[in-house]
């Protein structure tokens, strides 16, 4: 699930960089712009990969808890 968020997350800031740098839509100019039912869902799932990202926020302070509890017991 992680990886398919990633991935998504990247098609979602490619086709920033792209049309911030060209104005060219990737996800519209390969799916038949906004009005095909493609391209809308590919910005959904792009919108709940990004939701869905910020559990991956919460995750890290705990692994890193973790860590450091394994590094101090085999110390």
């Amino acid at each position: 699930m992680r990886t398919a968020v990633l991935i998504l997350l990247i098609i979602g800031g490619l086709n920033w960089l792209l049309y911030g740098l060209f104005q060219w839509d990737l996800v519209g100019g390969l799916l038949g712009g906004m009005t095909s039912w493609w391209a809308r869902a590919v910005y959904v799932l792009v919108g709940l990969a990004a939701l869905y990202a910020f559990s991956f926020l919460a995750e890290e302070p705990r692994e890193r808890r973790e860590e450091g509890r394994h590094a101090a017991g085999t110390a």
